[in-house]
């Protein structure tokens, strides 16, 4: 049989009522009967009482005549049987009959009259079904006058018990219609829910997204449903990033191996003459440096998505850093006529973060800045202390970023449409790079563009402890 919740929860109900009714009609008996017993001889004692106080006064003159009468009534209305004993153990009154049987119980059981309750009580000829006892000691001026002795059947007891139970069983009949009732709303609200979340799931893993999930019900199940949802919109932006990944690094690889490639071919078949061969294969070596950038590039973002990224946390002199990878830019500045304005807010600016990977960060921000600035412009590189941080900015006053493009600089490949004629061997993977290496220090790194004016990026360090 498969397992499913229905099949359990069918199950537990089976077995419930099942339990119930094994116990209440074995357990739940037994007790009820004892309760009843305990009632029943509570019964048995004030009605000793009530015989001794008000019906034994003809018994101390040693008279009898009206007392089998009145004791009949007793016996008649509540099924109780007395016998009236003498001291030496001889019933002389007995409410069944009106001549009591000759019979001495001390002969019977020397100890029954000293016992309180005797049960399952049977004497052949004189009781003939199991009873119930209880005894009274009747004394008068300290003297043992005799005893008064009731009898109630066991089968009365067990009677009433088994009316009881009887009316517990129909009770619980009526009852457990209701209960299954109660086990299919519990299905309902438990695997109804679980139902449309396996169909999404489903459906999500077979790509399709754009499955609309609607769970309703608990409030458990309406988070887990949107966590699904959540988790599956993720998923989406993943294969969309995905595809469009894969678009770029191909657009990306293509361009340069074709050129590789045809250059190549051409050398080799002498289409290019032997003199023009120099300039082809600057051309092959220039697209293999681009090929070599791209890869080690997406090979540095990949370490720093899987922590792989380890950093050597100095302390130095950002403003010294500044200097060093402003200087390795001093040919291009110098063909474009650019000037490079460095501004610092003090001669030693110390910060605490990785020097290698900040240096990396500095030459991306002003190679781009370069790219993207007009001739015979400037590019200002400034350094500023604000409490425990130090804000480095770049900023160029070049063709800036379009409005709609702001957020989207930081994706990989991405690259403005304004930009895609200046940036002939750039990889798309500069900002990203960026961008990781300063939230890998726990800081931030922003940018401020308008279209036309120029672009400025400024992040943050922590500033070493003096």
């Amino acid at each position: 049989m498969k397992k499913t919740l229905w099949s359990r929860l069918i199950l537990c109900y089976l077995i419930s009522v099942v339990l119930v009714f094994v116990l209440l009609n074995t357990y739940g008996m037994n007790l009820l009967e004892k309760e009843l017993q305990r009632d029943k001889e509570t019964q048995l004692y004030k009605q000793a009482n009530l015989i001794s106080n008000e019906y034994m006064g003809n018994f101390y003159d040693d008279t009898t005549i009206n007392l089998h009468e009145q004791l009949k009534s007793i016996d008649t209305y509540l099924d109780i049987r007395v016998w009236i004993v003498n001291a030496a153990g001889d019933i002389i009154v007995d409410s069944a009959y009106k001549n009591p049987p000759q019979f001495n119980l001390t002969e019977y059981d020397p100890s029954f009259l000293d016992k309180s309750t005797s049960e399952n009580i049977i004497i052949r000829g004189v009781i003939n079904e199991p009873m119930l006892s209880y005894t009274k000691t009747v004394t008068y001026d300290y003297r043992i006058m005799g005893y008064i002795v009731l009898f109630t059947p066991h089968s009365e007891i067990r009677n009433n018990a088994l009316l009881y139970i009887d009316v517990i069983n129909i009770c619980f009949l009526i009852f457990f219609p209701l209960l299954l009732l109660i086990f299919l709303y519990i299905y309902y609200i438990t695997a109804s829910p679980m139902k449309r979340l396996i169909k999404a799931s489903m459906e999500y893993s077979a790509g399709n997204f754009n499955y609309n999930l609607i769970v309703k019900g608990l409030s458990e199940y309406q988070e887990l449903g949107h966590a699904v949802a959540y988790m599956a919109g993720e998923l989406n932006k993943l294969d969309d990033y995905q595809k469009k990944f894969v678009a770029n690094i191909s657009h990306d690889f293509r361009s340069p191996l074709t050129s590789i490639k045809g250059f190549a071919e051409a050398i080799l078949d002498g289409t290019i003459p032997y003199e023009m061969q120099d300039k082809y294969l600057n051309i092959i070596l220039f697209e293999t440096e681009r090929l070599n950038k791209l890869t080690s590039s997406l090979l540095e973002l990949n370490s720093f998505e899987n922590h792989g990224a380890f950093l050597d946390i100095i302390s130095f002199d950002i403003n010294h850093i500044i200097k060093k990878t402003s200087e390795s830019f001093e040919g291009v500045c110098r063909d474009k006529k650019i000037t490079l304005n460095l501004v610092f807010s003090s001669k030693e600016t110390y910060v605490d973060a990785d020097m290698s990977k900040i240096q990396q960060v500095l030459y991306n921000l002003i190679d781009n800045a370069i790219k993207f600035s007009h001739n015979n412009s400037k590019i200002k590189v400034s350094t500023e202390e604000k409490g425990d941080k130090v804000f480095i900015s770049v900023k160029d006053y070049g063709i800036g970023i379009p409005k709609d493009s702001i957020k989207k600089i930081w994706d990989r490949f991405y690259k403005t449409d304004a930009s895609r004629g200046k940036d002939k061997k750039g990889t798309g993977l500069g900002l990203s790079i960026a961008k990781e290496i300063i939230q890998s220090h726990n800081e931030n790194i922003n940018v401020i563009s308008t279209e036309g004016v120029g672009t400025e990026f400024i992040f943050s360090l922590k500033k070493s402890p003096e």
